[in-house]
């Protein structure tokens, strides 16, 4: 044998072994823990990250992170922010978080993967003395997941601006101003909602829509329509931070508000981000059949603001109305139903405490989401193990560190004590200000108005 060949098979079997240890972690490297930054790769493929402070407290923080798109990055994280990162760190916290074995709608990947990832922990630091699963966006619909599914595998949960409503909800509710808006602005256009069959459909029809939305914007009675569109998914009015609030009877510029978020939700979630999870699902998992729109916009948050832009247009709000409710409808796949339904919607049966947080102003996740999860959780009996809290600030997972911090140390003296103790939004500030004094605490009294499309495994004929 050569030398060469003999160097060439040391070579080998050395990254073979690499790749063993890193992705299969073993025994041995759980009898040597290390402390510190932790990176390696899960059978799926998934990669995860861990930090492991030197002076662990003996609490894990398995982190579920937002939606990646599909091509998108997707390295995988422990946390929502480097702010709150270093802070959780400093205080103790082992953080843990995987990427998720394929992006797009993957709860079927994520959950197995983050469980796996704490199997992966645990094998390597032993138990945790507390485990909390957290997440923010659609992680903390996988959060949620964690929490009704696999509750023995934690003590408690927190969901920070997350699709808590669930997938079926989710997709029924971003079905509803595209059709308003294809019926109102361009009842003749060849623009497709559902039933995707690859990506660029998807970006031939946000396009074509965007552009009669960019139209119609230009007219008073455009805006109008556009602004009931955005009511029937709840867009609010102050929906990013760069925005001025409007005031209360400033309809112009509430509107505008709400038209660049509309625009927003065309150009993600109600095309390109449909069509990846139909691709998931396969077919269709939306509907609007026998769905009386006059009725939901009764109930939307916005409904006074689209009454006056029509009257001040000189429109006919009824008349539209109208349309909209005989215009032909759309059916599910039921197939595509089940699957969404089985996959990412809830019971809402809680087992251990969960803590939801939202922001007021979030245009992509209305605040409504958490109606729709405390109508399931008390239709569950559940609603003891629940509470939930509003920030008061614009935009989609808007928190500070503080407010994220006093979030968790509020779920963690329901753990210790058995009891909720200073959910109230002003004992939230005071845990936000001694957690970190540097950044806002902004926690409100503040009641949802209902989710205009709910669905939970609680109440499966609904919208049918």
């Amino acid at each position: 044998m050569t030398t060469r060949t003999r160097t060439a098979r040391r070579t080998a079997c050395a990254a073979a072994l690499l790749l063993a240890v890193t992705a299969f972690p073993t025994s041995a490297a759980a009898a040597t823990p290390t402390t510190g930054h932790i990176e390696g790769r899960l059978p799926s493929g998934a990669t995860y990250t861990m930090d492991v402070p030197g002076a662990w407290n003996g609490t894990v923080l398995l982190y579920s992170h937002g939606y990646t798109p599909a091509g998108a990055p997707n390295p995988a994280r422990d946390a929502p922010d480097d702010a709150t990162k270093a802070l959780l760190l400093d205080r103790g916290y082992a953080l843990i978080g995987s990427s998720y074995a394929t992006t797009g709608w993957a709860v079927t990947d994520a959950v197995p993967d983050q469980l796996a990832t704490l199997t992966v922990f645990t094998d390597r630091f032993g138990k945790a003395r507390r485990t909390i699963a957290w997440g923010t966006s659609y992680g903390g619909l996988v959060t949620t997941a964690i929490a009704e599914r696999h509750a023995d595998r934690i003590d408690g949960s927190l969901s920070l601006c997350g699709l808590v409503h669930g997938g079926v909800a989710n997709w029924n509710n971003t079905l509803d101003p595209v059709f308003a808006l294809k019926t109102l602005l361009a009842p003749d256009a060849d623009i497709p909602l559902t039933d995707l069959p690859d990506q660029t459909s998807a970006t031939d029809a946000a396009n074509a829509l965007t552009a009669a939305v960019d139209s119609a914007q230009s007219t008073a009675a455009g805006r109008a329509r556009i602004a009931l569109a955005a009511a029937l998914h709840n867009i609010p009015v102050w929906n990013q931070p760069t925005q001025t609030p409007p005031a209360g009877t400033d309809w112009d510029g509430q509107q505008a508000n709400q038209y660049e978020a509309v625009k927003g939700l065309l150009k993600v979630a109600a095309f390109n981000w449909r069509q990846e999870a139909e691709s998931r699902a396969g077919g269709s998992m939306s509907w609007n059949t026998g769905v009386d729109y006059q009725a939901l916009l009764s109930r939307s948050s916005v409904r006074k603001e689209v009454a006056e832009l029509y009257r001040k247009a000189g429109l006919s709000l009824r008349a539209d109305l109208a349309t909209l409710n005989r215009a032909p409808r759309i059916s599910a796949d039921p197939a595509a139903v089940a699957w969404m339904s089985r996959t990412s919607s809830f019971t809402g049966k809680l087992t251990k405490p969960q803590f939801s947080v939202h922001t007021t102003g979030d245009a992509l996740v209305p605040v409504q989401t958490e109606s729709a999860l405390r109508r399931a959780v008390t239709a569950a009996g559940s609603s003891a193990l629940l509470r939930q809290a509003y920030v008061d600030n614009a935009g989609h997972c808007t928190f500070s560190p503080a407010e994220q911090l006093a979030a968790l140390h509020t779920l963690e003296d329901r753990l210790t004590t058995g009891t909720w103790h200073g959910t109230t939004p002003a004992a939230l500030n005071t845990r936000a200000a001694a957690a970190d004094p540097t950044t806002p605490a902004r926690y409100v009294p503040y009641h949802p108005t209902p989710y205009l499309r709910p669905y939970d495994l609680a109440h499966p004929a609904d919208g049918r």
